[in-house]
C-alpha cells in the first residue's frame, strides 16, 4: 500500500526540486485569495479617488490652523516641555570633599 503511493506520487511530481527550476511547482490561487485581491484593489482605487478630488481646495485648507489657534497651543506645549538648563559644573564643586585637610597650604 505504502509503495504503491510513493510510486504513484512519482509519477505525477516534477523531475529535481520542486520549488526551483524550470518544472517547478506552481500553487493555484484559491477563490478566496482572489477575492482578497479585488478588495485590496477597490480600497486602494477609493483612495486614489479621494486623494484625487480632495474635499477642501487648497485655498480652502490654507490658515486653517491658525483659524483653530494650533500655533498658540503647540506654543503652549513647547513651553511646557522646555526644560531649563542644569547650573554650572567646575572641578571644585566636584572634589570640594576632598579639601578637608590642606595643612602644607
Amino acid at each position: 500500500m505504502r509503495l504503491f503511493q510513493i510510486l504513484f506520487r512519482r509519477r505525477n511530481m516534477p523531475n529535481g526540486h520542486i520549488h526551483r527550476g524550470k518544472q517547478k511547482l506552481y500553487k493555484e490561487p484559491t477563490m478566496k485569495e482572489l477575492q482578497n485581491l479585488k478588495n485590496q484593489f477597490a480600497i486602494e482605487e477609493e483612495n486614489m479617488f479621494y486623494l484625487r478630488h480632495s474635499y477642501l481646495t487648497p485655498e480652502q485648507s490654507f490658515g486653517h490652523s491658525k483659524a483653530m489657534g494650533k500655533q498658540e497651543e503647540r506654543m503652549k506645549r513647547l513651553i511646557g516641555v522646555k526644560k531649563e538648563f542644569k547650573e554650572n559644573v567646575t572641578i571644585e564643586s566636584r572634589l570640594g570633599h576632598l579639601r578637608h585637610r590642606e595643612a602644607w597650604d
